[in-house]
């Protein structure tokens, strides 16, 4: 006995694999409208999308407004909290877990297959994230991996306490990590990392990055709690932030131990970068301390 097709099944969109989750994605945004179509487009399907804006000029919140996305404004006043820790404190999620995701980021089909057996588990209460950096119109497939600590209940902790009482431009936290109440896994599939905007962005981000990385530095410099709450991968770095030769040592073990040079010129071009980075850090450090003596 043959059955006969059913056109109502045949014309059925796919189900996302996001939907059903008990889940809230967070994209906190500022003129994100180079990336914010593919990172959208990446998350369709998701039961609770946030998107917290820090004043746009462009047509990011048309693009939010669009997707279904609940719009919220943030106006960083100088202090604690910056944007994650103020929408962790102020918003009411109604899902059990958050999952914070940058205008340049895609989530893979590989990392949505991941996903809905690890927000199962009930011996966690965060994962770390693996991510994929396109630069130069390449995937950095070897080098330093990137991670972060990016999905976790609700509930669970908060970013960093860093009083940045206006030393900084940046609104949100970025190189700060949650510290969680509980254990922590890792999710095996990665996110793509990419950003449209090129080496000019690219590169004026890093310049604030580091003047950040090095007034942090300074100021956790007597902060017994701070450097104790650091992650072992942070510990090392601000151990040795002001050595003379941690940048070189960093470009080596980038480029040549983990396998860099692999990237062809994007890989070299990515380390020399880092090695400018923490360079402009180490010399950014030892010229605000001149400057208090």
């Amino acid at each position: 006995m043959s059955l006969a097709p059913n056109p109502e099944a045949a014309t059925q969109e796919p189900r996302s694999p996001l939907s059903g989750l008990s889940l809230t994605i967070v994209v906190p945004v500022k003129n994100e409208a180079h990336n914010l179509p593919a990172c959208l487009a990446s998350i369709e399907g998701v039961p609770h999308l946030l998107v917290v804006d820090s004043g746009s000029t462009d047509a990011t919140l048309d693009l939010a407004r669009a997707a279904g996305a609940e719009i919220l404004q943030f106006k960083w006043p100088g202090g604690f909290p910056k944007k994650r820790n103020w929408v962790l404190e102020t918003y009411q999620f109604k899902t059990d877990w958050v999952l914070f995701l940058d205008g340049d980021e895609r989530l893979t089909p590989a990392f949505k297959r991941d996903l809905a057996p690890a927000l199962a588990r009930t011996d966690v209460v965060g994962f770390w994230l693996n991510y994929h950096n396109h630069f130069m119109g390449k995937v950095l497939r070897h080098g330093v991996p990137q991670r972060k600590l990016a999905l976790f209940r609700v509930g669970a902790g908060f970013y960093e306490r860093i009083e940045d009482p206006g030393w900084s431009t940046m609104d949100m936290e970025v190189h700060e990590h949650p510290v969680l109440d509980g254990a922590t896994a890792e999710i095996a599939g990665a996110i793509d990392h990419q950003d449209f905007r090129g080496l000019h962005h690219f590169i004026a981000r890093h310049n604030e990055y580091s003047s950040w990385e090095a007034r942090r530095f300074l100021a956790m410099r007597a902060d017994a709690d701070a450097w104790a709450g650091l992650t072992p991968r942070q510990r090392l770095k601000y151990d040795n932030l002001t050595r003379w030769w941690f940048a070189a040592v960093y470009f080596l073990y980038a480029y040549a131990v983990r396998g860099g040079w692999r990237d062809g010129r994007a890989g070299l071009v990515y380390a020399h970068l880092k090695f400018v980075y923490f360079t402009e850090i180490r010399l950014k450090i030892a010229e605000a301390a001149a400057a208090t003596r």
